[in-house]
């Protein structure tokens, strides 16, 4: 009777010889089973193809050069060896501070994506939201549901409430939205007057996004309301805190470990850093850094988009994963780690997304780092963190006028505006769950993303706004979009003055 593992080999050499036919390779008859033992069939097969030669029509893979393949991605396995040497007289303030720390997962419930889920889901949404904007009292009282708008005449001003379910530019050039609520929908213009007033308005509304919550002030006019004020559940001005004890923050995302672009010396460089390895002006920053958050793309992934495998230096998903937590586990342990996942991370595309899964994370285990979900509330000595990958920055780039990818901390703030992280549905995939934990019902001190490649910070009613960049050098795709990212640069954010310092690891 066949073993587990012999099993699982032949399942192996089966998988390789169906990967190898589609590209008119065969394998050698005296190839076995064991073989395969080690290796993850589809990385092998990729190193293959990518030896064939473009000329052949047939190629037949034999012993020799399979085992050059398997001895090539052996060696992608050997653990990084990253030099750390501390200097002796390094007495990092943060390592005599004790950690306060307390995590606050935003993990989507189960759900079977029925008709019912998604009711449940902008339900919710629309629920929460009403209580946010129920806090900007000075605007009035709004009608409890939009059915009450028959109630009263033309003339009448009212205030109401809803989802954004359309948005179109009407023959006269003004701009006309519908909100729905649980019970009815209202019809709303923004007359594109010559006011300044009216011009401003009109500004604003061409802002608005499908599927967003806000409220409208405005007269009813026949089947219209003509809107005078748009208010959305936004941000209130937040005050600084002030700690017991100084503290410093450091941010990273999209470090794309596995990918051909990824920066290695550059990020390793950042490591020894973290240990001490920095000029004297730096030292006071660096050894007060007790906190690091990383928000998603840790690894390059496996079959994120059509044809990843040319872009890979590591095709094997466990060894990339290997590889990021051999970093890791350089970082000094009185630094507290918090890792999320993103878009390229082996877990479900959907958000909120769990935590990267414990056969990813293989052995590897430390006290002071933390796997948490994307995203993720963070209470970090006081200090309220919210971190996010950033997936939706794509279609709020694209929907909203003057947005681009050259200033992420733009988009960013008009999340904060909409007190939500990722508002319009469809533009990345989100998981419909009763409860909306992409809701911003706690107004974080500081809000970090990545995604976008790009550094960027800003100041918004008292939130610091952070987009860390990447560790990725410009992808085909970027230089097609004239997009120009900014690696290796990693901001940490000062408790002290509430300042960011960017560190430039390309020098």
């Amino acid at each position: 009777m066949e073993s587990e593992k012999e099993i699982i080999a032949r399942g192996s050499l089966k998988q390789l010889a169906a990967a190898l036919s589609k590209a008119g390779m065969l394998i050698e008859a005296s190839i076995t089973d064991d073989m395969l033992k080690e290796v993850d069939p589809s990385a092998l097969a990729y190193e293959l193809i990518e030896g064939k030669s473009s000329e052949e029509t047939l190629h037949i893979v034999k012993r020799e050069e399979l085992q050059k393949a398997i001895d090539r991605i052996m060696e992608q396995k050997q653990p990084i060896k990253i030099e750390v040497n501390r200097s002796s007289d390094y007495k990092p303030l943060a390592a005599e501070i004790d950690a306060q720390y307390k995590i606050m997962t935003r993990e989507a419930e189960h759900t079977n994506g029925t008709v019912n889920d998604f009711v449940l889901y902008f339900r919710d949404r629309l629920d929460r939201m009403r209580q946010i904007i129920g806090t900007h009292n000075s605007n009035g009282q709004f009608l409890q549901n939009l059915a009450h708008i028959n109630d009263y005449a033309s003339g009448r001003e009212v205030y109401i409430m809803g989802i954004v379910s359309r948005k179109i530019i009407t023959k006269n050039n003004n701009i006309m939205i519908e909100l729905e609520d649980e019970e009815d929908y209202a019809k709303v213009i923004f007359m594109n007057g010559s006011s300044k007033e009216a011009q401003e308005l009109y500004t604003n509304a061409n802002s608005i996004t499908n599927d967003e919550v806000l409220a409208i002030k405005g007269k009813i006019s026949g089947p219209f309301v003509i809107a005078s004020m748009i208010v959305w559940p936004d941000v209130q001005i937040k005050q600084q805190k002030k700690l017991e004890q100084d503290i410093n923050i450091a941010f990273l995302s999209d470090i794309h470990v596995g990918s051909k672009l990824f920066m290695e010396k550059n990020f390793s460089k950042m490591i020894r850093w973290l240990n001490g390895d920095a000029d004297h002006s730096q030292m006071e920053l660096v050894g007060g850094i007790k906190y690091l958050v990383i928000s998603g793309d840790d690894a390059d992934g496996i079959g994120v988009y059509p044809n990843q495998d040319k872009d890979l230096a590591v095709s094997d998903m466990y060894t990339q994963y290997k590889m990021l937590f051999d970093f890791i586990d350089a970082i000094p342990d009185y630094i507290q780690i918090f890792i999320m996942p993103g878009n390229h991370d082996a877990v479900q595309r959907a958000e909120p997304q769990p935590p990267l899964p414990q056969e990813l994370i293989g052995d590897f285990k430390k006290d002071n780092v933390h796997i948490v979900s994307n995203p993720t509330y963070m209470s970090l000595h006081g200090l309220d963190v919210l971190g996010y990958h950033g997936t939706s920055l794509d279609s709020i780039i694209s929907a909203i006028p003057n947005n681009s990818y050259a200033v992420p901390e733009k988009a960013m703030v008009e999340l904060l505006k909409r007190r939500h992280l990722s508002p319009i549905y469809g533009g990345n995939i989100i998981v419909p769950s009763k409860k909306d934990n992409l809701v911003m019902d706690v107004v974080p001190d500081i809000l970090h993303m990545g995604h976008i490649h790009k550094n960027g910070t800003a100041k918004y009613h008292g939130v610091t706004v952070i987009n860390s960049g990447t560790w990725q050098g410009r992808t085909d795709f970027q230089v097609r979009q004239g997009h120009i990212p900014t690696p290796c640069i990693m901001p940490v954010f000062k408790s002290k003055d509430y300042t960011v310092t960017s560190i430039d690891f390309n020098r």
